[in-house]
């Protein structure tokens, strides 16, 4: 690299006048490194394929984003979801991830502006002998500063930026994240609850049953197999119970850590569960690319490597920096402010690459290909995200379906179950049919709690694969 020397200037005031003049028009001369920058493009189909009957929200901007979870209509999950954004240490992290960002744009901006200094020193020097002591006292300011003439330090600062936007767009996808597992969490754990009422009341139901039975076979009328089935259909019952209630510990667990508290400093009493499901408004497909904020961050990585490609294109031009000072020297402080001890400087410099085997080169085509990356990244965000709606509008329509079906087979199973019981006691049936009932009223009643709650996680898959929820507005 060849360097040319700063050049103190010692030439009358026009001269100066004259070069100030001439770093202006290089200022308004001066033309920007990045390419022009353009959203990228991504598919982007007219509806979506699984809406097949929906009614699509339209216009979809008169739908207003909002606390999503209070669609459900739970009082214990809307006071839940509020602490999120308080007390959710992953939040916590996104919130000082996008305060250092926006700081990283502060202090690029910073870097347009000139720096200025004050300096000051004071010396004593002697000798031995008949020397002299001699004093030196100097004090100074100056400034530096290096013009933006290729856009560099502009390309920075867009680039900073489009950073904070992304990690803004970061910080809504982890508060998105965290609220819709704490709803999911909350939704499963409830459905414990129901898993954990079904199994005691059936518990009683076999325990009543094991009495019967050890009866007859006290009497003679039923064989020791009955006894031995009908104990075993209760421990397994009993075991089911155990488990049901480990998962909801779990779950109980989760939830305060996702609260930001000490898993043994919560806990949520039994609550009735409240088995809403909203109807979620749909938009057409193209809204998704401004809702999702993981599509907004990664284009705004597309916008960051674009500007990339300009500070690598910047090395091929000279680098310039303007520097002036005033200030004085004396041997007496009193002097320092005197006219006569007073000393200036203004000069110039500038720096340019002569030859560095292609090193430049290699930056620029580096800063295109993270680029082309950073477009394909956004690319298949944009496909993940519509294939995330779409399998969730298919499961919700799935669901629906089921769920008649459950409760349908549920009734009968429940039937029968009774009916074998009666015709055992009458001695029409041996036992093992009555196991066999039992068995399938019970799975068929756990299957349809399945169900509902089935249905609420997916209406939260759907509201986050959707980028938030929705609140139609009141009519005035």
């Amino acid at each position: 690299m060849k360097q040319v020397k700063p050049i103190v200037s010692t030439v009358p005031a026009r001269h100066l006048l004259a070069l100030g003049a001439a770093t202006a028009f290089l200022l308004l001369a001066g033309c920007a490194v990045s390419p022009a920058y353009e959203t990228p493009t991504a598919a982007a189909p007219q509806a979506f394929k699984e809406a097949a009957g929906w009614q699509p929200a339209a216009p979809a901007d008169t739908l207003e984003r909002g606390p999503w979870w209070t669609l459900f209509g739970d009082a214990q999950l809307n006071q839940l979801a509020e602490g999120i954004d308080i007390s959710n240490q992953n939040v916590a992290a996104a919130i000082a991830s996008y305060e250092q960002a926006r700081a990283l744009v502060r202090e690029q901006r910073a870097s347009l502006f000139p720096t200025v200094n004050l300096t000051g020193s004071g010396a004593r020097s002697g000798g031995g002998g008949e020397q002299q002591t001699n004093n030196n006292f100097k004090a100074a300011i100056g400034a530096s500063w290096e013009p933006d003439v290729w856009g560099k330090l502009r390309a920075g600062v867009t680039g900073a930026d489009a950073s904070a936007s992304a990690s803004a767009a970061d910080l809504a996808a982890a508060r998105l994240s965290a609220q819709g597992e704490l709803a999911t969490n909350y939704f499963s754990l409830r459905q414990s609850d129901a898993q954990i009422a079904l199994l005691n009341a059936t518990i009683d139901g076999y325990k009543r049953v094991l009495e019967i039975t050890g009866n007859r076979f006290n009497s003679g009328i039923a064989a020791k197999s009955d006894l031995l089935q009908a104990q075993t259909q209760l421990a397994n019952a009993q075991i089911d119970l155990s488990s049901q209630t480990r998962a909801r510990a779990q779950l109980e667990h989760a939830i305060a850590i996702l609260l930001g508290r000490a898993p043994s400093d919560f806990s949520l009493a039994v609550a009735p569960w409240t088995l809403t499901v909203p109807e979620v408004p749909l938009g057409v497909p193209s809204t998704l690319l401004q809702r999702r904020p993981d599509i907004a961050a990664a284009e705004r990585r597309v916008a960051v490597a674009n500007e990339q490609i300009g500070i690598a294109r910047s090395a091929y031009y000279p680098s310039l920096n303007l520097t002036g000072s005033y200030g004085s020297g004396a041997s007496k402080v009193g002097d320092l402010f005197n006219a006569s001890s007073s000393l200036w400087s203004l000069g110039v410099s500038a720096a340019q690459t002569l030859f560095n085997a292609g090193a430049t080169t290699a930056s620029v085509d580096a800063a295109k290909a993270g680029h082309e990356a950073a477009v394909a990244r956004y690319r298949q965000t944009v496909l993940s995200a519509f294939g995330a709606v779409e399998d969730q509008l298919s499961a919700t329509r799935a669901l629906a379906e089921q769920l008649a079906l459950r409760q349908q087979a549920s009734s009968a199973a429940d039937q029968v179950e009774q009916q074998m019981l009666n015709r055992y006691n009458a001695g029409q049936v041996g036992y093992t049919d009555v196991v066999t009932a039992q068995v399938t009223a019970l799975s068929a009643r756990r299957s349809l709690v399945q169900a509902q709650a089935d249905r609420q996680t997916t209406a939260v898959a759907l509201i986050q694969s959707l980028g938030g929820g929705w609140h139609v507005p009141q009519a005035q």
